[in-house]
């Protein structure tokens, strides 16, 4: 009996071979269980997965190949820098469209802000399938405000609280979403909030501020020239220096643009992809090793 057993049985790890017949009731590669007794009993002591079964509970389970549970450790598709500001009318916030894989300029049509309702923008830098998990979540929350019918929905800062929690959450759980989040909105009584929330549960508020490396290079070019009664071409310029100071310094950056605006009276926008006018005639850049003895 014990050699009976020791060759039927599969070692673990090795995928359970996918069947050419099928059941038409139920699909290719799946075999309902007492319709081959060969199989029942060749495959009766594996301990490979069971996932993927038949969706009335009694076939045979497609074959997936087994893995421990793993969590998002290195993120593989990412965005950089999102900025962002308050002026007089409103609040925006902007960033560029690349997706980057890894350090490949991958993905150049991407849009990293987001609608989240009539009040609320929301921008992301890191790893793109956290961002689309969150907006999911975002999501449930406004059918639920919709499902309520009472006229009523989230306001700018309270979705801010929301993502500070689950950020927070999932970082407890050893397994963060890599994202920083900029979200901005107006509130009910018309003051403008901006607030960004880290991987990790960090956030704080301001009048302008930065997610990822665009704190280094954009927020020094904000608290020079910042105001909040700044109008809004005055704050759409300031904003478009800040991009090129970013866009010629990040390596993962690229020139082409989006801006969300959300003002006062007006349903939020995201603008078309635009490129700011860069140039690489500085004299510093003309011999960039002249003060650097051993570099080329």
């Amino acid at each position: 009996r014990r050699d009976v057993h020791n060759a039927t049985r599969v070692p673990f790890g090795v995928m359970i071979p996918v069947r050419v017949s099928h059941n038409q009731s139920i699909g290719p590669g799946v075999v309902p269980a007492g319709v081959d007794p060969a199989y029942d009993a060749q495959y009766a002591n594996h301990k490979g997965p069971v996932a993927h079964v038949g969706a009335n509970g009694f076939g045979r389970p497609f074959s997936v190949a087994p893995g421990p549970i793993t969590h998002t450790q290195t993120p593989y598709v990412t965005g950089t820098t999102v900025l962002g500001m308050k002026y007089k009318d409103g609040v925006m916030i902007a960033c560029d469209t690349l997706g980057s894989y890894g350090s490949t300029k991958r993905y150049k049509n991407l849009q990293r802000m987001r609608v989240v309702n009539a009040k609320t923008i929301i921008g992301f830098t890191g790893e793109l399938s956290d961002f689309d998990y969150i907006m999911t979540l975002l999501d449930e929350l406004n059918t639920n405000d919709y499902c309520e019918d009472d006229g009523k929905e989230l306001s700018p800062k309270e979705i801010y609280s929301y993502l500070c929690r689950v950020m927070y959450n999932r970082r407890n759980k050893f397994d963060p979403l890599w994202n920083s989040l900029v979200v901005a909105g107006l509130m009910k009584d018309g003051t403008q909030f901006l607030g960004t929330v880290g991987m990790i549960g960090q956030h704080y508020t301001d009048s302008h501020l930065a997610a990822g490396f665009g704190n280094h290079m954009a927020r020094p070019l904000f608290r020079e020239k910042h105001t909040d009664d700044m109008s809004e071409p005055e704050a759409r310029a300031l904003m478009e220096d800040a991009l090129r100071a970013c866009v010629m310094r990040d390596k993962s950056m690229m020139n082409k643009f989006q801006i969300a605006k959300v003002e006062f009276g007006k349903a939020p926008t995201v603008s078309e992809p635009f490129a700011v006018a860069t140039s690489w005639d500085y004299e510093k850049f003309k011999n960039p090793s002249e003060f650097a003895p051993g570099t080329w």
